[in-house]
């Protein structure tokens, strides 16, 4: 009896291992396990159902510059075309809007970093991201600060770098100096304006010493989860673009609206 029950475990990990290696990507294990949607409660599903995918992250048109809602047939928005980003390009998912916002705060927030399968998967069908990836040299998450890692536990940057190109992203290369809020009274960042949060996080990255050199003339993607004013991507870039990359990409999950009036879970 015992033999013929590790003749059947055996099995059913041969089996495991035959559809791990027939899956058509990197996200179509995490997609097909069973589970419930977590908008619809549709069961079994997946963490999102493809109706719920279809319904709430719809294509929508965006400014190639800094990834903001524009008409269709606008390519850049008025603010950047009177001042250019340091990114050439930001490709973004969703709207941060429901479900997305929720979804995220049980991301980072509530301890389940499960979520990062699912969630790149829906950040890949961004129309752009996978040449975008393909053409990179390097991808990179924000970093988080000590402080901002200790509480959450891990990086919700770095999970889903990881999970969009597994062989190009590299934790330890932009390296995060401050929090942003340590100068400004511990006002959220999310509190602030633009103008203030630009200079908040003034000096907050630089580029780890030893890596400088091998990023001149590279072709950046910098991921992380929500763009709320820009100006995280914003400090990110200066400090790659001190150390001579060629071209910056920046690629988020979701993009609030203009205001960042429901951003507060950026960090």
């Amino acid at each position: 009896m015992q033999f013929k029950a590790h003749t059947g475990l055996s099995g059913i990990g041969r089996r495991l291992r035959a559809l791990a290696g027939a899956l058509p990507n990197r996200f179509a294990l995490a997609g097909n396990l069973p589970s419930q949607c977590a908008v619809c409660h549709a069961w079994p599903s997946t963490r999102i159902c493809p109706a719920c995918a279809a319904r709430f992250a719809q294509a929508v048109a965006r400014c190639n510059r800094c990834a903001i809602r524009v008409p269709d047939g606008v390519p850049v928005c008025g603010a950047c075309l009177r001042a250019p980003p340091l990114v050439e390009r930001s490709l973004a998912a969703v709207d941060y809007a429901y479900p997305w916002a929720g979804l995220l705060a049980d991301f980072k927030f509530r301890g389940d970093p499960g979520w990062a399968a699912t969630l790149a998967a829906l950040m890949y069908r961004t129309p752009g991201l996978a040449p975008a990836l393909d053409g990179a040299d390097l991808v990179l998450p924000i970093p988080l600060s000590a402080e901002r890692l200790r509480e959450r536990g891990f990086n919700q940057a770095l999970l889903l770098a990881r999970q969009l190109a597994p062989t190009k992203a590299r934790p330890a290369v932009l390296l995060r100096l401050h929090a942003g809020d340590a100068h400004a009274g511990q006002a959220h960042q999310a509190q602030l304006t633009r103008a203030e949060r630009l200079r908040n996080l003034r000096g907050a990255f630089a580029v780890e010493p030893a890596q400088a050199a091998g990023l001149r003339g590279r072709h950046i993607v910098l991921v992380d989860d929500v763009m709320t004013t820009g100006a995280t991507l914003h400090a990110a870039a200066t400090a790659l673009r001190e150390a001579g990359v060629a071209s910056i990409c920046a690629v988020v999950l979701a993009r609030t609206e203009p205001h960042g009036g429901t951003a507060a879970s950026h960090p």
